[in-house]
This record gives structure tokens, C-alpha cells and sequence, in this order.
């Protein structure tokens, strides 16, 4: 049974459906790649402003915050959504080759609605501390050498968006922090885990030497064989990894080569080495590194091997979780 003040909030809400849709709606018609969700950004910035918030806009990459106070002591709480979509270019709705797929338009229209809800007279009432509401771009590690490009730049220091907004320090002060997403499991309303798995970001350049493949292929160097030698070699290695590790190594190839009739000489991998504990990661990491360098040396190629952050695991407070369940069964 919901509390008056609750029941009330849940009814503002209800007052605010149509905004909350049409964002939904928005950012999924306006699928955008990390740290290049400017349209997105925008309309949550719109939106936001609307409702009376002043915001802290981090200005050369998309994304923001705003506080409320309650005026009472207590714990800052961070609340989050996410910005960014995938390059997926299969997708049924797919727009230029990107979509939505991880859900992220859901939770950026969700957190309108708690900005929505709060925004209203007598919503902080019985509330302590201070609460923090956070777009937040760049989730998804992908085009590690697009990001690479914008870190030679001086814009980020980190590939991934939550993780800059902590060197920015939007995140200082923050105690507790959720945020909801999206799944396929459709047995539950809601649910909360225990955790998720950390990892690193890698880039694997290969370097060879071009020549004619059907006039000369004896006098080049061919970094594409090179390659999947490396990830041959770490296919081999999945064995030594321990289940309670949780390791996943997923490589692709971004380049591979620029001519059919020419020896490639030049071939590009990207990959996330993830597992439960940094530990494992450096651990894992060790290996995918020995390998992808063995499969340069076999065939006489160079690799150049980089290596950056990418999140830490995440461990969740079990006693949070445990408010998590309770407020979320009550609403259900």
C-alpha cells in the first residue's frame, strides 16, 4: 500500500505521461554513438530546463546534471540514464547504421519522469540530503579509435562517458547511486543483480609490408594473416580462463585490408578483455596480449598493442538491493 506522498508522486507521473513518451520516442528516431549524442542531449537539456532546472552542462562532449536540495541533511543520491546507441546496422529500425538496441532511449524518457515528479511543490517533503539527476553519454565502448582521436585532442581522457564525468568531478560527494535499464527477461517488472563484469578497452595494430597478391604475394607481409593468427591464439586461451572469472574476450576486425589484389599491410582489432575482478582482467589481459603479438611474430609482421580503461566491476550493496526490492514491490 503506497503512502499518500507516494501515491501522489506516482499520480505526477501519470500527468507527465505524454512528455515521458514523446522523449522515448525522440531518442529512439535519433539514435546517436557515444560522445556524439548532441540531439539527444539537447532535447533532455529542453526538457529539463522546462521543468525549472538549472543545469551543469559539460559543454565539449554532450551530457549533464542538476541537484536538489531538500535543505535536510543527508546522503547525496545520484540517479542516471544513459545516452548513447550501437552501430547496428541490421536492425529493423535502424537509422544510418545505428540503433537503440541496449535500450538506452527508455532510460533517458524514465528519468524525465523522475524529473518530472520531483519538480513538483511538496515532492522533496519527506525526503533527506540531496539528490543528483545525470544524463550521461558514451556508455557503450565502441569506436575505440574515434574516442582514441578525441583523446589525443585533450577532449576526454576516458573512453567511457560515466567515467569522465568522474574525472570532470560531477560525481564528487555522490553516496548512493542507481539507475534503471532495460532487459529481455520478461519474467519480472523489475529486478536487480548482484554486480556486472569490469574491462579494459584494447586496439591491436598491425603492421605488414603491401605487395602484389597475385604478382608477388612472396615479397609482402600479411598483417590481415597475421591477425587472425592472434586470434587463433587467443581462442586457444579460453580454456585457461575460469569460470568464476567471468572472462570475455569479443574481437573485431576494423580494417582489414584496402585492396583485394594487395597484401594487406595494415589491419586493425578492436576488443574488450571483461572479467568480475580487476585481478582477472590484468590476468586475462596478460594472455590476450601474448597472443595477439604471437600472431604478428609468426608471420613477421609488427603489432602495436594499446591498452585503456574501461569500467570497473561493479559490485552492488547487497542491503541496497534489499531497499531496491522493497520500494519496487511496493510499487508493483
Amino acid at each position: 500500500m503506497l503512502r499518500d506522498d507516494q501515491q501522489n508522486l506516482m499520480d505526477t507521473v501519470d500527468t507527465y505521461r505524454q512528455q515521458i513518451l514523446d522523449a522515448e520516442r525522440f531518442i529512439w528516431q535519433h539514435p546517436e554513438t557515444g560522445y556524439r549524442e548532441w540531439q539527444s542531449s539537447a532535447y533532455m537539456e529542453k526538457a529539463f530546463e522546462a521543468l525549472g532546472y538549472s543545469l551543469v552542462k559539460a559543454g565539449d562532449i554532450p551530457g549533464f546534471y542538476t541537484d536538489l536540495d531538500t535543505g535536510r541533511p543527508g546522503p547525496r543520491l545520484l540517479i542516471l540514464a544513459e545516452l548513447d546507441a550501437l552501430a547496428c546496422p541490421t536492425h529493423p529500425e535502424a537509422v544510418d547504421g545505428k540503433a537503440h538496441a541496449c535500450g538506452h532511449h527508455a532510460q533517458c524518457a524514465a528519468l524525465l519522469g523522475v524529473a518530472a515528479a520531483l519538480s513538483r511543490p511538496g515532492a522533496l517533503d519527506r525526503l533527506s540530503g540531496s539528490i543528483r539527476l545525470m544524463v550521461v553519454p558514451a556508455e557503450e565502448l565502441i569506436e575505440i579509435a574515434w574516442r582514441e582521436s578525441l583523446r589525443q585532442q585533450g577532449t576526454i581522457r576516458y573512453y567511457g562517458g560515466k567515467v569522465e564525468f568522474m574525472r570532470r568531478g560531477y560525481l564528487d560527494g555522490v553516496d548512493l547511486a542507481f539507475m534503471f535499464h532495460t532487459t529481455s527477461d520478461n519474467k519480472a517488472d523489475f529486478g536487480c543483480n548482484a554486480g556486472g563484469n569490469g574491462c579494459l578497452a584494447k586496439r591491436a595494430l598491425y603492421h605488414g609490408t603491401a605487395a602484389h597478391a597475385g604478382g608477388s604475394p612472396h615479397e609482402g607481409v600479411n598483417a590481415l594473416y597475421a591477425v587472425q593468427t592472434g586470434m587463433q591464439a587467443v581462442n586457444a586461451l579460453r580454456e585457461t580462463f575460469r569460470d568464476e572469472d567471468h572472462i570475455r574476450v569479443h574481437p573485431i576486425i576494423t580494417a582489414g585490408g584496402a585492396s583485394v589484389n594487395i597484401i594487406p599491410a595494415d589491419v586493425r582489432l578492436e576488443s574488450y578483455v571483461r572479467g568480475a575482478t580487476l585481478d582477472c582482467i590484468r590476468e586475462a589481459n596478460g594472455k590476450v596480449s601474448r597472443a595477439l603479438a604471437a600472431g604478428a611474430a609468426a608471420l613477421g609482421a609488427k603489432v602495436t598493442l594499446i591498452d585503456r580503461p574501461g569500467y570497473a566491476p561493479l559490485n552492488n550493496d547487497p542491503r541496497l538491493m534489499e531497499v531496491a526490492k522493497t520500494c519496487l514491490t511496493e510499487l508493483v
